[in-house]
């Protein structure tokens, strides 16, 4: 633990350390405070304690003198002294009085004393009266003269104990001295202790190590955090990583062994964003080196280690699989074990443990004794198999926390203390030492197919190997105790995600043949009546005798089950009303009261000729009717236009009537029902000049005000947002970006910078009016694209709500630094691989893309720490996502083609513009169209669950990348079907929202499965009338015939599907084989 992470937390340290100073002093008081107390007399009446940490260290190890120093600071501080005093008796020099809260001394080097001088500040206010006295230790000394001050300090603190006898100092009796620091620090206590020999002025030592166990067993709101944080992890490496890298092993019949993929799970856990983990790396890492056991050797204690022997999957193997997390230097725990072919006697047993451990884990609520914890396992056991009695662990776990074992919290039968609310456990159970009678012994010889890399022989052969006949069963889980029960449970279960049941562990590798013969001896004799009892289901098998499932089979097998998903959440959805609103739907616009002057005084005398004006002030045009000047607002204008003819020349003015376009709450006529509203008005002129000049100013003022109005209206349907608050500090600036959508105006373009304020971000040029803000609250997803095959760099951001940039609505905003020169070689001529200057010019940019890259990489940490210091942000879950470029595939999605690329949560393209970002949560379905019939390209048809929506579209996919867009679709859990045509997506949804119950009664979306319809063999002509030229001509059909062939189409493909789901089983992502059921 020479190396541990920061537990969170900021507010003091230098040099860039933060330490929490309020947890710090929080925690120191509570020590104190148990100290005083001593409830469970483990203090052995001490008047102090001394706690020295090792110098760092590579080996993975466990102190109870580095899990304080991590508990009050956050940090291990390796080689260094802490002496907790009680009341004053703070000597030598620098020390203070300390009055009756008690000092803390600390001897260590002059740097870490720098980094504690923040703590020492506020150490007394922080902690009610406690202070920190600081004896930094020159490097050229060895600290003897700083030891001597603190064993004068504490000789001081027991000078006025009773019967004036020995000062009693706590110490850790379990940790050997290590390291200088470590035996000058033991020399100095022993010399102490043997100075008096008992009398005046001598120091006894006692062991405070349970007392100190006692301290950091019930953890705090924010320790619980950590370890539920853990738990996730280890749970996800489990889940995410090893159950799928495993079944991948056994389908393709690949060797890898337990250190190998020991190793590779712990590359997982230490880089949780490769299992799609948001947590911190730098936060992250291993409690043990995973452990993973199989073919007849297991370990069921803590030390056990993955051997080099390869991964043992053959019929009635068992695998064990053992994963421990750090998050914030909090520890978690979490084993699972996987039967592959098991017997009735290994599913008896697994069965009882499983039992045995739920009931181990219902037994913990505050006030039990940790011992009956285990005797309520124990109790399942004797009542269900009393023979595995014998085979159980002799214990059901311990506690856990910044110790991977709680050694004082052990639950076994002995253990008489209570557990309290806060605390955390590692409940482990298992069964040790059982036999499989059904394996043979020797007369199979040592075959094992997987071990020497061989085929399906080994693993038949493997039914009587050795290696099979002795097995164990491991279940563990970490869970965490709740101040208040929730529905009779005061446990959180927080490993719960990494399932446990039988069916989701059990395999099953027997053939189609095998499991015929299973089937027909699992037949029941005929009844009475001459009927036959119903055969017992076969199980699911792992591999075919003749023919290995291919990858889309198993994606059918998951879209089956993801069909029948989607129909569950579309009738709720639907039940609930949740068709949402149309996005972007934004107010109508609204005209008013157009006029154009007050009184006749306003027109001014310049415009009273008679001939046409244009009042660019007042937005008016005054036309000349009857001998008279009538105004027009130009908003009554639709259009002008001017036309020569001879020596004269036509104006044509167009105006907004009744009829024309407007919407009803614009149309005049509701306002003045009973006027007659003038349709256009031509003029005659001689003058082309004037004419020409007229028919510019309309236009021009026209464009204007509409320009305006639009405006308006958009900034109407604004959202008011909050005022950005400024950083005291200096913020994390990343200067020289451009900016999209850009400021309008005239002028030169100027980069700006974006800087990373208290709840929002600021941009900004050197142009005052060049200012734009985005509120933390209102990032609905944020993205950090480096440039690897684009010229740009680019942060980008799409919104809740839309902000104005310039004069622009958007909700997109995106800041981006060019990281290549666009240049141009004069003459054209090529220029050789070999020229220097071309060179040159290469490194120069690959230097330039790295710089970038680097600058905002590090502008994102900056900010992700931002986010993570402030309590309110953290709850908004942000963070910037990573584009997937390997799963990326071409397509177009608006005029122009463009890469488009999946991150953790959207699908995106921020390169071309208009931007492409698809939420993934939104999406009902996809449909990938025009597939096969020789196609090279397909489209993706995206319906999302808004049916109000308009569906999107990706044309001109490649078909090149059909099979990894759908295997990425599987992976993400999103059903989609496949079309040999485009469909008419408005007739369809508008058919669902007129009549959302039949809808789903007809099967839901089923009607899209051509697989279905398929299967039967015999397509109908009710099957192909569900087409996209059907849907548009049905349209124009009467309702009755329209309403048949939607039923007949919907009846015969649910039909054929429902029965392709029942044969087949659901299957694991990606593999050619599915669970046993």
């Amino acid at each position: 633990m020479g190396d541990s992470k920061p537990s969170g937390g900021g507010g003091g340290g230098g040099s860039g350390l933060q330490l929490d100073l309020d947890a710090f002093g929080r925690r120191l008081k509570h020590l104190y405070d148990s100290w005083r107390k001593d409830e469970s007399r483990s203090w052995g009446n001490t008047s102090a304690f001394a706690v020295a940490t090792p110098p760092p260290s590579e080996d993975m190890r466990y102190l109870k003198s580095s899990a304080l120093q991590i508990w009050l600071l956050g940090y291990e501080f390796p080689e260094t002294v802490m002496v907790f005093l009680q009341g004053g008796g703070a000597g030598g020099e620098g020390g203070g009085s300390g009055g009756s809260g008690g000092v803390v001394h600390v001897v260590c080097s002059q740097k870490k004393a720098q980094h504690l001088e923040a703590v020492r500040r506020v150490c007394a206010e922080k902690s009610g009266g406690i202070e920190m006295v600081l004896h930094p230790k020159p490097r050229s000394e060895d600290g003897s003269s700083q030891m001597a001050q603190v064993i004068s300090a504490i000789r001081a603190s027991g000078a006025g104990s009773a019967g004036g006898g020995p000062v009693r100092l706590g110490v850790l009796a379990k940790e050997a001295p290590e390291g200088a620091v470590m035996e000058k620090w033991a020399a100095a206590v022993a010399a102490a202790a043997s100075g008096g020999e008992g009398g005046e002025g001598a120091v006894e030592t006692v062991d405070v190590g349970p007392a100190l166990g006692d301290v950091l067993a019930v953890k705090d709101d924010g320790e619980v955090i950590n370890v539920k944080k853990a738990a996730f992890l280890s749970a996800q490496a489990l889940k995410a990583f090893v159950v799928p890298k495993m079944e991948v092993l056994i389908d393709e019949e690949r060797s890898m062994t337990h250190a190998e993929l020991m190793e590779q799970t712990e590359e997982v856990i230490t880089d949780p964003a490769k299992i799609k983990v948001k947590l911190k790396p730098d936060n992250c890492d291993i409690c043990y080196p995973p452990v993973f056991q199989s073919g007849g050797q297991y370990d069921l204690r803590a030390s056990a280690v993955s051997s080099d022997d390869p991964l043992c999957y053959d019929s009635m193997g068992v695998i064990i699989c053992a994963i421990g997390a750090r998050y914030a230097s909090y520890c978690s725990n979490v084993a699972r074990t996987y039967l592959i072919d098991a017997t009735k006697a290994q599913e008896k047993a697994y069965q009882v443990l499983l039992r045995a451990q739920e009931a181990a884990i219902a037994a913990i609520k505050p006030g039990t004794k940790l011992g009956d914890v285990y005797r309520a396992a124990v109790a399942v056991v004797e009542r269900e198999a009393p023979e595995l009695v014998a085979h159980l662990t002799k214990h059901a776990g311990t506690g856990i926390g910044i110790e991977f074992r709680e050694a004082g919290l052990t639950l076994n039968a002995k253990n008489e203390r209570t557990v309290k609310p806060g605390m955390a456990f590692n409940v482990v159970l298992g069964l040790h030492g059982l036999t499989n009678p059904e394996a043979g012994g020797k007369e199979g010889g040592e075959a094992n197919g997987s071990a020497e890399g061989g085929g399906k022989e080994g693993g038949k052969e493997g039914k009587g190997s050795a290696k099979l006949r002795s097995y164990a069963l491991l279940l563990a889980d970490t869970v965490t105790v709740r101040s208040a029960a929730d529905k009779d449970r005061w446990v959180d279960v927080a490993t719960a995600s990494a399932s446990k049941s039988f069916a989701d562990v059990a395999y099953s590798l027997k053939g189609e043949d095998e499991e015929e013969e299973d089937t027909d001896k699992g037949k029941r004799p005929e009844a009475a009546g001459g009927a036959a009892e119903p055969a017992v289901f076969a199980r699911a098998h792992l591999r075919s005798e003749n023919q290995e499932a291919t990858k889309e089979e198993l994606r059918r097998q998951h879209q089956a089950e993801l069909a029948k998903q989607k129909i569950e959440e579309t009738a709720r959805r639907l039940a609930a009303g949740g068709l949402g609103a149309r996005e972007g739907e934004g107010a109508k616009r609204q005209t008013g009261d157009l006029v154009s002057y007050g009184d006749v005084d306003e027109i001014p005398l310049a415009m009273k000729d008679y001939k046409i004006q244009v009042d660019q002030r007042h937005e008016s045009v005054l036309l000349p009717i009857y001998g008279l000047l009538v105004p027009f607002h130009v908003c009554m204008i639709r259009n002008v236009t001017s036309q020569q003819d001879g020596g004269h020349i036509y104006i044509r003015i167009i105006f907004n009537v009744p009829g024309a376009g407007f919407s009803g709450s614009d149309l005049p006529m509701q306002k003045f029902p009973d006027s007659v509203f003038i349709k256009e008005l031509s003029f005659k002129s001689t003058d082309s000049r004037h004419a020409n000049q007229v028919v510019q100013l309309i236009k021009t003022m026209s464009k204007h005000v509409r320009q305006r109005e639009s405006e308006r209206a958009e900034r109407a349907t604004l959202v008011t947002q909050e005022k950005l608050q400024l950083s005291k500090g200096r913020p994390p600036r990343l200067p020289d970006l451009w900016i999209r959508p850009s400021f309008g105006g005239k002028g030169r373009k100027l980069t700006g910078s974006l800087e990373a304020h208290l709840n929002g971000f600021r941009y900004s040029t050197a142009k005052p009016d060049e200012r734009v803000e985005v509120m933390y609250g209102n990032i609905k997803h944020a993205f950090f694209q480096p440039a690897e095959n684009e010229m740009i760099t680019l942060l980008h951001f799409h919104l809740h709500n839309p902000i104005m940039v310039g004069k622009k609505k958007t909700k997109d905003v995106q800041f981006f630094a060019e990281v290549m020169e666009v240049v141009q070689t004069v003459g054209g001529s090529r220029r050789s691989a070999y020229d220097p200057d071309e060179i040159e010019e290469e490194q120069r940019e690959r230097e330039r893309r790295s710089k970038i890259n680097r600058e905002f990489k590090s502008f994102v940490s900056a900010v992700h720490s931002l986010w993570e210091k402030d309590r309110e942000l953290a709850r908004l879950d942000l963070e910037f996502d990573v584009p997937f470029r390997e799963l990326g595939f071409h397509g177009v999605p608006h005029k122009s083609s463009a890469f488009i690329v999946p991150t953790v949560n959207c699908l995106v393209e921020l390169i071309e513009v208009p931007f492409l970002v698809v939420t993934l949560n939104e999406v009902e379905i996809v449909n990938l169209e025009r597939v096969g019939l020789g196609q090279k390209t397909f489209d993706m048809a995206i319906v999302f669950k808004d049916f109000k929506r308009d569906v999107l579209r990706i044309d001109a996919i490649p078909s090149t990348s059909l099979d990894s867009v759908k295997e990425w679709l599987n992976s993400m859990n999103i059903k989609y079907y496949e079309s040999r045509l485009n469909l008419s997506w408005k007739a369809i949804l508008q058919n669902i929202m007129s009549d959302p119950e039949a809808f789903l009664a007809d099967g839901g979306w089923e009607f899209l499965n051509l697989e279905a319809s398929d299967s039967e063999g015999d397509e109908s002509e009710e099957s192909q009338a569900y087409e996209p030229s059907d849907l548009e001509e049905a349209a124009s059909d009467d309702d009755d015939d329209e309403s048949e062939d939607d039923e007949s189409v919907v009846d015969s493909e649910e039909e054929g599907g429902r029965r392709r789901v029942r044969r087949r089983r659901r299957g694991r992502l990606g593999m050619s084989w599915r669970r046993r059921p």
